[in-house]
């Protein structure tokens, strides 16, 4: 292997244009929502049909794909990946913009999938984790630099240049993609009926469930910091960008330190990832309404949460190490899930009248049910057997 630091780099990249042009979409959505002269509510369809496409289309391009080389298969992402984008920058109307960002979102899951398999090979055995929390960096840097900067390109220049820089990147990242992906059989791809077979274990989807649950209270929180801020802690709305920012760099720091604690112990990073998390939000629950308290605590929220997701992606390839891309992309999809689970909880807790802070309590009881689910049911069952794998993340 010629370039590994080049390899990570270029998976990492990649994850970067992925995640601008999902996080990005939410600070536009005002933008594109008056040019295609629709309402917000209606304008929201185009995210949750990029969610969409991360559930549903991102598992299905995985059992197609199944027995396409994992370099190839990154390299053709990375091109729908453009397609998508692309398309989201001409959208005429709000229905076509719904079926592009469809389309885009469909590249997420499996990408992140793929790259999870190709930077396992590079780090080795025994270091899946790892593996899996620096293709999850750029994400993670995407939160903290990419969605900001793609919000300030919407409103200065139009929403549509904001899906073209989206381009832009993605066409770096295909480049370094193509420079710098190892040429190796090793990375070849699997049987369907492998792929299947690990659908039909139930630890999986007990897995994806504890997933869901647990890291929903990640979005309890984030979809709400503007109200934190504003009404909560009686901010005015510029200091708005420093918590969200503040939030980005828990979730950075959490990842790296995450990826390091699955190869050792995939139990404790989410035990304590979500214990800890669950600690946070209650101190945000009781004491949020002092900014003092509420921005150390959504470093800490974005942090442990974080510090769990790369344990999740471990458990999940020894339960079906058969198809470690597939699981890659079912821990994508949970994660998407889990997005809906936290905006739609705290939603809830806000219409009953709970107040603004009631949103991680929501964030609360769904942690605590992934957490006392994984404890009673995942966390006590065997790996399941490697007959079918050749090469794992994990």
């Amino acid at each position: 292997m010629d370039h590994p630091r080049s390899t990570l780099l270029a998976l990492a990249l990649g994850t970067f244009a992925i995640g601008t042009g999902e996080f990005g979409s939410n600070g536009i959505i005002q933008l594109f929502a008056s040019d295609l002269d629709v309402s917000i509510p209606v304008a929201t369809y185009a995210i949750t049909a990029y969610a969409l496409g991360v559930v549903i289309g991102s598992p299905a391009i995985i059992l197609l794909a199944a027995r396409t080389n994992r370099r190839r298969l990154l390299i053709g992402l990375i091109g729908l990946f453009l397609v998508g984008n692309g398309l989201s920058a001409l959208a005429p109307d709000i229905t076509s913009l719904v079926i592009f960002r469809f389309i885009a979102g469909s590249v997420q899951g499996a990408f992140f999938g793929a790259g999870a398999v190709v930077a396992a090979y590079v780090y080795g055995p025994g270091r899946g984790g790892r593996a899996f929390a620096t293709v999850m960096g750029g994400l993670t840097i995407a939160t903290i630099a990419g969605s900001p900067l793609g919000t300030l390109i919407g409103q200065y220049a139009g929403w549509r240049v904001m899906y073209w820089t989206v381009v832009a990147v993605g066409l770096l990242a295909g480049a370094a993609l193509v420079a710098w992906l190892p040429r190796t059989d090793e990375l070849r791809g699997n049987s369907v009926a492998n792929e299947l077979r690990a659908l039909r274990r139930p630890n999986v989807w007990l897995m994806v469930v504890v997933a869901a649950l647990g890291i929903s209270s990640i979005f309890a929180v984030y979809t709400f910091i503007g109200p934190f801020v504003t009404d909560a802690a009686g901010r005015d709305a510029s200091v708005i960008p420093l918590a969200l920012a503040v939030f980005g760099l828990g979730m950075a720091v959490g990842n790296h330190l995450g990826g390091r604690v699955a190869d050792r112990s995939a139990d404790r990073g989410l035990t304590w990832g979500y214990g800890g998390a669950l600690a946070l939000l209650v101190l945000i629950g009781v004491a949020g309404s002092s900014l003092e308290v509420l921005l150390p605590c959504l470093f800490g929220v974005g942090a442990t949460m974080m510090y769990a997701i790369p344990s999740i992606q471990v458990r999940l390839t020894s339960l079906g190490p058969d198809a470690p891309t597939l699981m890659g992309a079912l821990n994508l999809a949970a994660l998407n899930l889990a997005n809906s689970l936290g905006a739609i909880g705290g939603a809830i807790a806000l219409e009953a009248g709970w107040g603004t802070l009631s949103t991680v309590w929501a964030g609360f009881v769904l942690t605590t049910t992934g957490l006392v689910l994984y404890v009673t049911t995942v966390a006590r069952s065997r790996p399941a057997p490697r007959m079918a794998a050749r090469f794992v993340a994990g």
